[in-house]
């Protein structure tokens, strides 16, 4: 396997000083590269006026590498959520996806090429791992949704974008290292980062616990989001299956430990799957095992992949369940399932292209098939 070029995303500020300094230039160029990355989101040669002209190029070509190619994008809410799936150097494929409303601006961003969870309603998790994705193939997402947000007509109240979920492909926290380098660059102050604020990021996990652990040391402000799914380990050993490992009581006392050392609420993630873990009782459990914790129970109804068994609840079981959960005290909000049209569930669109493992998928009537970039 080949590793992805290097790029200055995966450097800190000074290892991007030595790196210059050892292509025979003065320390200071790095800064105005990461200038221009990070806070004009380019990587263009032609765009660095303020450096001389004959370096631009190499300078751009050791630091600066394109590690995404857009191989399709999709546009549904009116332009207001734009699905994008990039191709790496080696061909593997990801998904990121960015969302606009009126208030911010979130980007949901993939770790790693697949997944190696092996969750059975997850399109991800069905096309099995690929690799880990480097520091700066996730900050490279994000810098592609600036670029994007800064030349869309959909208006908010910021002009960039303002939260960053690790929640699309792949398990966050099975790239530690790579996470968190990410979560430096991206919340450095400009030009060592992005300069977004860690309270803004949530960090998503099918519940590895040692690697929860190990983030509750990093004396991080970033929000922990697990992927829950079942409140009891006979439902959730089917539908996560890492939790034949780590069962459900181990991975939420992880969990409060994390909302203890950082103050955040926990999110609880929970697919609501007909039939499978949408039961009333499965409800009252959950609120019994969240109530008077720092959490908040995010219930997403299942958006499907072609050919699966799984499916979303009916309307007045979700709504049933809900009640259920709050009447424990217990915060609870629906997801908003946007890009439900333009196979919005992580992995369901690199299908299309790839033909792996969740079938064929098909673009309904409202979504606009975007030119490559």
């Amino acid at each position: 396997m080949t590793h992805p070029p290097r790029h200055l995303a995966d450097l800190d500020l000074a290892g991007r000083r030595a790196a210059v300094t050892a292509l025979g230039e003065k320390p200071f160029r790095a800064d105005q590269l990461s200038r221009h990355y990070f806070t004009r989101y380019t990587d263009t040669p032609e765009d660095m006026t303020d450096l001389p002209a004959g370096i631009r190029a190499t300078l751009c070509d050791e630091l600066l590498p394109r590690l995404l190619t857009s191989e399709r994008e999709l546009t549904c809410d009116d332009g207001a959520t734009r699905k994008m799936l990039w191709r790496l150097h080696d061909g593997a494929l990801v998904e990121s996806v960015l969302m606009k409303y009126p208030d911010r601006v979130t980007m949901c961003v993939s770790s790693q090429a697949g997944c190696g969870m092996g969750c059975p309603f997850c399109a991800t998790g069905q096309a099995g791992l690929t690799r880990n994705l480097s520091a700066a193939e996730i900050v490279a997402q994000v810098v592609a949704g600036e670029r994007a947000v800064h030349t869309g007509s959909q208006p908010t109240a910021t002009s960039r974008v303002s939260n960053i979920v690790f929640m699309g492909m792949g398990e966050p926290l099975a790239n530690y290292k790579n996470l968190i380098g990410a979560i430096r660059r991206l919340t450095d102050p400009a030009p060592a980062g992005l300069g977004i604020s860690q309270r803004s990021l949530t960090v998503s996990t099918v519940g590895l616990v040692p690697a929860i652990r190990r983030l509750t040391d990093e004396k991080l402000t970033v929000r922990l989001a697990v992927s829950l799914h079942a409140p009891d380990d006979e439902a959730r050993d089917e539908l996560v299956p890492v939790n034949r490992r780590w069962q459900v009581a181990e991975v939420l006392d992880a969990a409060w430990d994390y909302a203890a050392a950082t103050g955040r609420r926990v999110s609880i993630e929970y697919a609501l799957i007909r039939d499978i873990n949408d039961q009333p009782w499965r409800a009252d459990l959950l609120g019994s095992l969240l109530a008077g914790r720092l959490a908040h129970v995010n219930l997403i109804p299942l958006n499907p992949t072609p050919g699966s068994k799984w499916t979303a609840s009916r309307p007045g079981v979700q709504e049933e369940f809900v009640r259920r959960v709050a009447g424990h005290g217990v915060a609870v909000t629906v997801r908003d399932t946007r890009g439900r049209e333009i196979d919005g569930a992580c992995g369901q669109l690199a299908a299309t292209v790839t033909g792996r493992s969740v079938g064929p998928a098909t673009r309904r009537p409202g979504t606009r098939l975007l030119p490559l970039a």
